[in-house]
């Protein structure tokens, strides 16, 4: 039982401090860096908040939000590393609101907690390369201690990533990355290996369509984080030597505008025997548009990528075959912890590699994801331990 001014805390009270703690750490983490109140420690505050159902003492509240005692020192080094100074890493996105990227961000703000660093995230609404140059540019100058770049185009990143390299700031790309012939000297890739999960995605396609038209919607042609997914699908297709004709079909980078081209593509081609994507939006817009004329019941199959609650809830009515998991919360998470290593040791944990994975969700396996609201799939903001059963 705790003891509070000198007063012993009853089981109920205790009950309602965490609860109280858990909501306020939801809210600072929600804040923006230039909002957080001068002197709560948020790192601190997520640590307290998540500590295993042990109660929480109004000392230990108070060392989390910068003033008492009864807690570590915000001077002190996090876990059991040695005092480090408060590294700023930034991330460049080149969607910058768009929803698959918020499990991404949860991502990044929870490695900051554990970590002790801070982030800034920036870019592109819309795909401008030219605005995510600037940024990376601006992050350079104002003196960023790490970077993570979403590499869309083959060559416009080369320059800014060498001078941030020249300047003794690691950059990894994130989601998108370069190919290897275009030069970038990043440092290391965290995300899906893009061509082979499109090679396994037509791979899916073939064993659903024996013959027949198919259309292949992707919101951006030609950028490095969708464009190898389409090309991989095509080259599944035509290694099958099945008489299946695959069409690319732009749809744009916002989301209504993805349904609204999809649905007059298909009002313009209803012969066709399937409709897949390559993005997040174009792949909604593929479910609602199988669920608006059920196609699925005419025998058409769709599919596509990433978990927006819309696919995977027509996924479990049955209006889309699949959607492909790739973790966006793990392409936020494994870049500060890459980083934050490579700062760390001085240079000698250089980042590596990272596969963020594939795993096909259909209505076989897509109960967990609609049951479970959590973080890492973006559908919550609550801290939480979910347990398996």
């Amino acid at each position: 039982m705790g003891r509070m001014q000198g007063k012993e805390v009853s089981v109920d009270q205790e009950k309602y401090i965490q609860t109280k703690v858990e909501e306020l750490a939801s809210t600072v983490e929600d804040l923006k860096e230039s909002e957080v109140p001068r002197g709560m420690n948020r790192a601190h505050l997520l640590k307290v908040a998540g500590a295993g159902g042990a109660a929480i003492s109004l000392p230990a509240l108070l060392a989390a939000c910068g003033g008492g005692g009864g807690g570590k020192k915000s001077s002190e080094g996090t876990g059991k590393y040695p005092k480090t100074p408060k590294w700023k890493f930034v991330f460049v996105n080149h969607v910058t609101t768009n929803p698959f990227f918020v499990p991404t961000q949860y991502g990044i703000s929870d490695a900051d907690a554990i970590f002790g660093t801070s982030h800034q995230w920036t870019g592109s609404e819309n795909s401008d390369v030219s605005q995510m140059v600037s940024a990376l540019n601006t992050a350079i100058s104002s003196g960023a201690h790490g970077i993570a770049v979403s590499i869309i185009d083959p060559k416009a990143f080369n320059g800014p990533v060498q001078k941030a390299l020249n300047a003794k700031i690691p950059v990894v790309s994130y989601n998108a990355d370069a190919p290897p012939t275009s030069g970038n000297k990043r440092l290391a890739y965290i995300g899906q290996d893009l061509f082979q999960s499109g090679v396994k995605m037509g791979e899916r396609i073939v064993s659903l369509i024996p013959s027949g038209d198919v259309a292949g919607f992707i919101a951006t042609p030609g950028s490095l984080n969708i464009q190898p997914r389409i090309d991989g699908a095509k080259q599944a297709i035509k290694d099958s030597g099945k008489p299946i004709n695959f069409s690319e079909i732009a749809t744009g980078p916002d989301v209504n505008e993805e349904l609204s081209k999809i649905d007059a593509y298909y009002q313009g081609h209803k012969s066709l025997k399937g409709m897949f994507a390559v993005d997040a939006g174009s792949t909604q817009g593929v479910a609602q548009t199988m669920k608006k004329y059920g196609l699925a019941g005419k025998g058409i199959h769709g599919g596509g990528y990433d978990l927006l609650p819309t696919t995977l809830k027509l996924i479990n009515e049955g209006h889309l075959d699949f959607t492909i998991d790739q973790q966006p919360y793990l392409q936020g998470f494994y870049p500060v912890v890459q980083l934050f290593l490579y700062k760390l040791s001085g240079g000698l944990m250089a980042p590596s590699e990272t596969n963020t994975g594939l795993l096909f969700v259909t209505k076989d396996n897509v109960k967990p994801y609609l049951t479970t609201k959590t973080r890492y799939e973006g559908s919550s903001s609550k801290q939480q331990y979910v347990k398996t059963s």
